[in-house]
């Protein structure tokens, strides 16, 4: 099916609060984390996007890809 071919994506883990060093490195790990959270976001939305364009659903599969 179209879904198992392209599965949902899934979010970056977050990072223990314990691996940030609080110097206020450039690259931060809680940095890299949010740029991460924001690819992830973006793609979700395209995946959602294609998903419903692709695909016929009945209207209760249409509210789980929103959640």
């Amino acid at each position: 099916s179209y879904l198992a071919d392209d599965p949902r994506p899934q979010p970056p883990q977050e990072p223990a609060p314990e691996l940030c060093c609080n110097s206020g490195c450039e690259l931060c790990v809680f940095d890299r984390y949010s740029d991460a959270l924001e690819r992830y976001r973006e793609a979700l939305q395209a995946w959602r996007g294609a998903t419903l364009a692709q695909v016929r659903i009945r209207p209760r599969f249409r509210r789980k890809l929103a959640d």
